[in-house]
């Protein structure tokens, strides 16, 4: 049962699709005050877990730290972090009664889970205005399930968006693109994707091309796609200020971008330098921007990534003066160590400043707005730009678009990346940690970048990445300017890679199709341990295994230099290996089972009575066929 509390004049958020009457707050069923702020606190009781929040650091039960609800663009996942790049304001209190709480707010939210008292937790919203809604239920996954069909059914991308996907900032020309296709081709790798990233822009200008480098894009465009491999450009939130660019123009003409208090553009600087920010929560504007991917659907563009649109400021106009003014003072004088301290501040503290985000505002459809009292849905609005579009000009299913920055709601037009991650061992455990929280908020198309965004993959990081992004609805090789080539052919022993991508296009069909019913039914493609076995006390503290659909569970190894691992089977299961076309099938039993993986096989687990579909190798989805199929389990 699900239940509607209205505090104060929310705005609306687009998070959720039924409309419900309001309860009176005095039916809240946690301890509530309101006034300047909103406060929620309950007790925790010792086995008390809580799930939730979406794309966040730490463990599947988020007890016992704190979390930020506030769209960050931060590269650094460590466990000191309070929030990333989503803002997913769901949680589960599973305790001996269960009950959820999604805090529809699009600004700040602080969660305490038991961080500053074991065993209190409280909810702060740094406003006077919120929907709450709580939602009660017998099981998680029925709570998940009410609650999926409150904010609406998650978004179903291309089937081609299934195949494996390889990105990289600075792939710069016809020929990089070309090279990475023909080394996947020749290779024997599968591959329906490549990526382009800044590189391809003139100057970093949105829907734009360096015709310097692509002299006849379309023809290239074409010619890629005659070879089964759709190219997926980079769209970021600023529009760069300049006379003549048609896009700024138009903008700037009819007051499409973000003000000052005084209504003037504000100016902040990211890749092009100086840009206007689109106001994505004015309804013109939003549908003016989502007009302009038209200029590369056009040349024949099928898919797009939404980036830097928390948004990531580098700096504001203001703010750079500010600091330039202080370096200019401190200058002056010799400089001692506070001095150089100083200096540092003011350059470091440029970037994503919340004196920045307080300091321009939207038009919410007549309402004037500061950009920090709904900071949270900026980057969802800017991406149901796209989707709007792109369902009113071609239909359902038939673009890709997923984003950086989200908020719930925005899982019905996109899905997400976890955002610019390491070359860690520690961030597959954190990819697969994070997968059932955000199937919670209704992000089912989503995934990590496999083989981490920045540092220096290793050819055995990747594998074992790959072995967990194997499942992943979004399969994406992803690094970052200047860090080492991680193509799955750049280590030595690219049979291995080869044997890991072929069980991709395998186990399509299951994916997609486990994908597609999750959306139609509102469930979860992955889920903990625990809300499949709740009487069982070992699978409620299990956070390294997840089960997969309702035919499987998946346990990837995460570790350096680890030939297998240690997995605890909450039933008897057969585990499978798979590695090309090859299938090693062995029967578990209940209990703890140590399992040898080698770098070359991807380890399955499926419950007893269950079957899953195999189809034969394919180097593309266009060439998988998915009808003559083999059942294993």
């Amino acid at each position: 049962m699900i239940k509607r509390f209205k505090i104060g004049e929310p705005l609306d958020t687009n998070a959720v699709v039924e409309q419900l009457d309001n309860s009176p707050i005095s039916e809240f069923p946690l301890s509530v005050k309101t006034g300047e702020k909103i406060e929620i606190t309950f007790n925790l009781a010792p086995d008390d877990k809580i799930y939730g929040l979406g794309e966040a650091v730490r463990g599947i039960n988020k007890r016992g730290w704190i979390y930020e609800s506030w769209c960050s663009d931060e590269i650094n996942h460590t466990e000191d972090k309070r929030s990333l790049y989503g803002a997913h304001n769901f949680i589960i209190i599973s305790g001996e009664k269960k009950l959820a709480l999604f805090v529809d707010n699009p600004g700040k939210v602080e969660w305490d889970l038991g961080y500053t008292s074991a065993d209190t937790a409280k909810i702060t919203v740094p406003s006077n205005s919120a929907y709450l809604y709580t939602v009660d239920g017998e099981t998680e996954r029925d709570i998940v399930r009410q609650f999926r069909k409150l904010i609406g059914k998650s978004y179903i991308p291309p089937f081609w968006a299934f195949g494996y996907q390889q990105s990289c900032w600075g792939y710069a020309t016809e020929d990089d693109f070309r090279n990475v296709r023909d080394n996947h081709r020749k290779n024997n790798l599968p591959l329906d994707c490549i990526y382009m990233d800044i590189d391809y822009m003139d100057s970093f200008k949105d829907f734009t091309i360096n015709r310097g480098l692509f002299p006849d894009f379309k023809s290239f465009v074409d010619d890629m796609k005659a070879h089964n491999i759709h190219l997926i450009p980079i769209i970021d939130a600023g529009v760069k200020n300049e006379k003549g660019y048609s896009v700024y123009d138009e903008g700037h003409d009819n007051g499409y971008f973000c003000t000052d208090k005084d209504g003037n553009e504000f100016e902040c600087g990211v890749w092009p330098g100086i840009v206007g920010l689109p106001d994505f929560l004015n309804t013109n504007a939003r549908r003016w921007f989502g007009r302009q991917y038209k200029a590369l659907t056009d040349l024949g563009i099928d898919g797009f990534w939404n980036d830097m649109n928390e948004p990531a400021l580098f700096y504001s106009a203001d703010g750079l003066k500010k600091a330039q003014e202080k370096l200019s003072k401190l200058s002056e004088k010799e400089i001692d160590i506070w001095g150089f301290f100083g200096m540092k501040d003011a350059v470091m503290g440029l970037s994503n400043s919340m004196d920045d985000y307080s300091s321009f505002y939207h038009d919410f459809d007549g309402k004037k707005v500061c950009h920090k009292d709904v900071h949270n849905i900026y980057g969802a609005f800017m991406t149901r730009a796209a989707s709007d579009y792109f369902e009113e000009e071609f239909g359902k299913e038939k673009m890709l678009i997923f984003s950086r920055a989200s908020y719930i709601g925005a899982h019905r037009g996109s899905g997400i990346w976890f955002g610019d991650n390491f070359s860690w061992w520690s961030h597959i455990l954190l990819n697969l940690k994070m997968l059932p929280s955000v199937n919670m908020c209704g992000f089912l198309y989503c995934g990590a970048d496999l083989g981490g965004f920045a540092n220096n993959c290793t050819g055995d990081l990747l594998l074992r990445w790959l072995q967990l992004g194997v499942f992943t609805p979004l399969m994406r090789n992803h690094r970052a300017l200047g860090t080492r080539a991680q193509e799955a052919y750049q280590f030595g022993n690219t049979e291995d890679f080869a044997d890991v991508l072929a069980v991709r296009y395998r186990l399509i069909p299951y994916i997609y199709s486990t994908f597609r019913r999750c959306s139609d039914e509102n469930d979860m493609m992955f889920r903990p341990l625990a809300f499949d076995y709740p009487n069982d006390k070992i699978a409620s503290e299990v956070e390294d295994q997840l089960m997969l659909g309702d035919e499987c569970m998946i346990a990837p190894i995460y570790e350096q230099n680890k030939n297998g691992r240690t997995v605890y089977l909450t039933e008897p299961m057969t585990f499978v290996k798979l590695s090309g076309e090859n299938v090693t099938i062995e029967k578990l039993g209940k209990g703890i089972h140590y399992v040898e993986v080698a770098l070359n096989e991807v380890p399955l687990f499926i419950k007893d009575g269950k079957k899953i579909p195999l189809a034969k190798p394919a180097l593309s989805t266009a060439e998988l066929n998915t009808e003559n199929l083999e059942y294993i389990g």
